[in-house]
C-alpha cells in the first residue's frame, strides 16, 4: 500500500520567517541559561554535593549540545 502521507527530507523543509525567529529564541534563550548557570556556580565557588556537581555538567552539556544542533540546521 501506498503510504498518502508524502515524506520530507531534513534539507528540504522551507525555513520560514516565523521558524528562523523561533531559532534565534531558543539559542538566545540556550546561551543565557548557560551564563546563568555558570554564574550560580561562580557565586557558590563551584562547590556541591557530587550529585549536583553531576547534574550541573550533564545540563550545561545538553543545553550546549541542543544549541550546536540548532545553530547547525540550516548548514
Amino acid at each position: 500500500m501506498d503510504d498518502p502521507t508524502p515524506r520530507t527530507d531534513h534539507h528540504t523543509v522551507k525555513q520560514t520567517p516565523m521558524r528562523r525567529v523561533l531559532r534565534i529564541a531558543a539559542l538566545s534563550g540556550n546561551i543565557l541559561f548557560l551564563l546563568w548557570i555558570v554564574r550560580n556556580g561562580i557565586n557558590e565557588g563551584f562547590a556541591g554535593t557530587l550529585p549536583e556537581i553531576a547534574s550541573y555538567v550533564l545540563l550545561i552539556v545538553l543545553i550546549l549540545l541542543n544549541t550546536v544542533l540548532l545553530y547547525r540546521q540550516d548548514r
